[in-house]
């Protein structure tokens, strides 16, 4: 049997789950999220693994940097990753980490950013089903009007994220 090791996390932005599979960072997530059972099932099948809660080299340099990030001490993670999703998913979560830190953006711009300026819906989809949550930085998307629009965490969580980043919000 093949296993994504994983690992609780409580933050001052929410409870995060980690996981690892392979020496590969695959989830980092928000721990009570409504589509948990979602995403956890997308991996598990994805990689033919189950879940199992143990700690583990990545695990640790996660949490590190994790920490150093929610401290304001750290920009960009510097962790191997491993997606698991759609080609169309994994082209989303690539230009959402072409997002600056501290800058934002729209659905309709990563839309335009992958070439598919109608697939606006497609692409919010694919924000929403991200797995690796503050790396592959979805929190930046807020609506064209300039309000803040969904969140794994909740609103709260983003709000904090955002200013963390001292974004204009």
């Amino acid at each position: 049997m093949k296993y994504i090791h994983i690992q609780y996390e409580k933050t001052k932005i929410g409870e995060l789950i980690l996981g690892a599979y392979d020496k590969q960072l695959c989830l980092l997530d928000f721990r009570h999220r409504k589509t948990r059972m979602t995403i956890d099932n997308r991996l598990k099948k994805g990689l033919h693994a189950e879940f199992i809660e143990q700690d583990d080299e990545i695990l640790t340099q996660t949490k590190q940097q994790l920490g150093e990030y929610l401290n304001g001490d750290r920009r960009k993670f510097d962790l191997p990753m491993l997606m698991i999703g759609t080609d169309f998913q994994k082209r989303v979560w690539h230009a959402l980490m072409n997002i600056p830190y501290g800058v934002t953006s729209t659905y309709l711009q990563l839309a335009k950013n992958i070439h598919h300026k109608k697939a606006v819906r497609a692409v919010a989809n694919a924000n929403g089903a991200n797995a690796m949550s503050l790396i592959i930085p979805c929190h930046r998307i807020i609506g064209s009007n300039g309000k803040l629009v969904g969140y794994a965490g909740g609103l709260a969580a983003k709000k904090q994220l955002l200013i963390l980043e001292a974004c204009r919000i």
